[in-house]
């Protein structure tokens, strides 16, 4: 079968497989899973081997900036305190664990193999989290912490992944030490990212062409990773940060550009996680081709283990640290803060592992010890977090009644955003109410009357109307971006599409196709 086949073939899958998701109410992930599981034993179809490298530089860059682009970094900052605490505490402590069952179970592998194996399945993936949590209505702070985690986690997962192999293959650890393997390249991730962010909004305002601006976004998380594994520094904290002082600055582009980078990064994101997850289930024939030699039911027993270890240590983890955490931040915040155990519970529950473990796996070297089996216990467990955390969560949440008024919570700020922009968007004057609402049809509606009288229409009156509610529009833009840090990310992005879809409407009225 032909590449382009394949692909092909592949997209068809992922949209086959994403709508019969959605009418069995099911995460897509689940089912991309197992429609690639059974799509690798299908007769005449080539053996799909992921080639790691090339898949975490195609994947993971452009996902990552996509997740950062619509983070709502208000959110993320004030709850940076359990964000920290499960994206650098909770991999390590997971690490440690499933090294210390390794260890026990296949006394083989060294300790270094053992904790490589540990950092392979730590992180929960950012698009295994997203693609399960977007289909329920969450309390604010448990998305922002699950969101703020799949951010960075894999960035420490990564490093200490690393100082495995290296440890493994070498026999001791690097030169520079743990803290310096870990601690520099987080540093030179964000400095990268934070270059490459900036670079990138300058050129984006200048390059006035949406197009291009397009373009650039997307090159822009491409690079930023790129050039931070060039020098060994972490890929996933350049992207994230790069991705993030772009949405920062997505105020300041013109509407038809945001509207359409929207768009534009909806569709790549869609695409290359339904793609990630299929390829996740296709890796299955060439994994057990390679572990023939191993009894199935001594496989099947240890990735029951490792799995079962797995979410086990997250549960540890997240009850021993939150409600700490959670007395920490209220006496910084100055009020109280008891959340009921569902937080907890949820969070625990929503480890879903995904591309980024079986891409490392997948990336050991050919002498790595183990190494077969490590590929088939990162699948495991993979298939068991997508499918069992997956497709039970929604019935957890239920199960726990989460009746948190957070969820519904209107702030003070929010409502007087709203305000403005519905002020914006309706009121435009007395003379004209209903060129406020439907300017195109309006302008048609007075053509029509003139052609009626034989004679020209005037479109003076109309086109001043117009033209002093595209400036209420901008006035209303500005507004928002001065309260941007006291609206949630959510609103603040509905609101701003709001302002963007009348005023291109506004625009097309008057013929101009950009502003």
């Amino acid at each position: 079968m032909q590449t382009l086949e394949l692909v092909l073939l592949l997209v068809a899958a992922s949209l086959a497989l994403t709508l019969l998701a959605n009418r069995l109410q099911l995460p897509s992930a689940v089912l991309l899973v197992l429609g690639g599981m059974v799509l690798a034993f299908l007769p005449g179809l080539p053996t799909v081997e992921l080639e790691p490298t090339f898949a975490l530089a195609l994947f993971l860059p452009p996902l990552l900036q996509a997740s950062a682009l619509r983070t709502d970094w208000n959110a993320f900052r004030e709850n940076i305190l359990f964000i920290g605490l499960l994206a650098f505490g909770a991999v390590l402590f997971t690490a440690g664990v499933v090294a210390v069952a390794a260890r026990q179970l296949l006394p083989e592998l060294s300790w270094a193999a053992a904790i490589t194996l540990g950092a392979i399945v730590a992180p929960p993936d950012a698009v295994a989290a997203a693609s399960v949590l977007k289909r329920f209505r969450l309390p604010k702070r448990i998305l922002a912490v699950l969101e703020g985690e799949s951010l960075i986690n894999d960035a420490s997962a990564l490093v200490l992944y690393r100082v495995g192999v290296a440890a493994t293959i070498a026999g001791t650890v690097p030169a520079k030490g743990l803290f310096g393997a870990i601690v520099v390249p987080a540093l030179s991730g964000v400095a990268i990212g934070a270059a490459f962010g900036i670079v990138t909004n300058w050129l984006m305002r200048h390059l006035n062409d949406r197009f291009l601006e397009i373009v650039t976004s997307f090159l822009a998380a491409f690079l930023s990773y790129l050039a931070a594994e060039q020098i060994d520094g972490s890929g996933v904290l350049a992207a994230v940060v790069c991705g993030g002082l772009i949405g920062r600055a997505q105020l300041k582009l013109s509407a038809q550009t945001r509207l359409e980078t929207n768009s534009a990064w909806e569709l790549v994101e869609f695409t290359l996680s339904s793609l990630v997850f299929l390829l996740v289930g296709l890796q299955l024939r060439g994994i057990l081709s390679r572990i023939a030699h191993y009894q199935p039911g001594e496989l099947l027993m240890l990735g029951a283990i490792v799995s079962l270890v797995l979410i086990v240590s997250r549960f540890l983890w997240v009850f021993a640290t939150f409600y700490p955490a959670s007395a920490i931040m209220a006496v910084i915040r100055g009020g109280s803060f008891t959340p009921p155990p569902s937080y907890p519970t949820i969070i625990s529950w929503s480890g879903m592992r995904g591309v980024v473990s079986l891409a490392a796996a997948l990336a050991l070297p050919l002498s790595f010890p183990g190494r077969d089996l490590i590929i088939f216990l990162a699948f495991y467990t993979i298939f068991t977090t997508l499918v069992v955390q997956g497709t039970t969560l929604k019935l957890l949440i239920r199960w726990v009644n989460i009746d948190d008024p957070q969820i519904h919570e209107v702030t003070p700020a929010t409502q007087t955003a709203r305000e403005i922009v519905a002020a914006a968007i309706a009121g435009v004057g007395p003379s004209q109410p209903d060129a406020a609402r439907h300017p195109v049809q309006a302008m048609q509606h007075q053509e029509d009357r003139a052609r009626q009288r034989g004679t020209r229409p005037s479109a003076i009156p109309l086109a001043t109307t117009l033209q002093d509610k595209l400036a209420r529009i901008q006035a209303a833009r500005e507004d928002l971006r001065s309260r941007r840090d006291a609206i949630d990310g959510e609103t603040l992005m509905t609101l701003t599409e709001e302002l963007d879809l009348e005023e291109r409407q506004i625009l097309l009225a008057l013929g101009k196709t950009s502003e």
